[in-house]
């Protein structure tokens, strides 16, 4: 029997790893918005985020554990294949050698914390919306989203900074990064909302799926499990 694999769901998968690579690129940049500093990566992180929640809520628990190692699968590609273009001899007469050694010369630091935070946060949001969207009996989506996402990108902030940017960036600094990053994520989230809430309604009612994980691993290693 084959496995059929929705266009939703495809389309959702394919934004939400596009998101994850470019946001992971984006996050060398440290930037200043006002009194904020942040990395140039939330203008795009968060969303990855808000397709965990769709996915988990419409397919389940299991198709966001795909979904989330199919990103972490293809991050690291795209690292491995920046690095070999780190390696390779730059032309004599190119001189953006330097500049572009110094930004994704960063990336395997980058990248190292961006998916050890990012495998802990996004598991940790689909669980959370998982098992509240169970004990709730489905009830309560914007405020299982808000909670899930909290949690999801408290830890990610956690772990993500302290790796990259330590002895790069002022404890000081650092810190205040972590908290602010997780209040913007958490932030965008809110804003956004109603929007998720129109796309989950609109894949559930073409889908016809609206799975509850009352009998689901949630071992995040059984990816043979779908």
């Amino acid at each position: 029997m084959k496995k059929m694999v929705s266009v939703p769901f495809m389309l959702l998968g394919i934004l939400f790893v596009v998101c994850l690579v470019v946001s992971n690129l984006l996050e060398t940049k440290i930037v200043r918005l006002g009194p904020v500093t942040t990395t140039a990566g939330l203008m795009l992180f968060p969303i990855s985020y808000i397709i965990n929640d769709c996915i988990s809520e419409v397919w389940g628990y299991k198709k966001a554990r795909l979904i989330i190692w199919s990103g972490f699968a293809v991050n690291f590609l795209v690292v491995g294949v920046v690095q070999l273009a780190i390696w390779l001899p730059a032309a004599p007469f190119w001189e953006g050698a330097e500049s572009f050694n110094f930004i994704f010369g960063m990336a395997p630091r980058i990248v190292t914390a961006s998916l050890c935070a990012f495998l802990a946060g996004s598991f940790l949001n689909a669980y959370v919306m998982s098992r509240m969207k169970v004990l709730s009996g489905g009830r309560n989506f914007s405020l299982r989203a808000i909670v899930s996402t909290l949690v999801g990108e408290s830890a990610d902030s956690l772990i993500f900074f302290p790796i990259a940017f330590w002895g790069i960036i002022p404890g000081n600094e650092l810190l205040l990064m972590i908290g602010t990053q997780a209040i913007l994520k958490s932030g965008y989230e809110i804003i956004i909302l109603p929007v998720t809430i129109s796309v989950v309604r609109y894949v559930k009612k073409i889908e016809g799926s609206d799975v509850y994980d009352t009998d689901v691993s949630f071992n995040p290693f059984r990816i043979s499990d779908l």
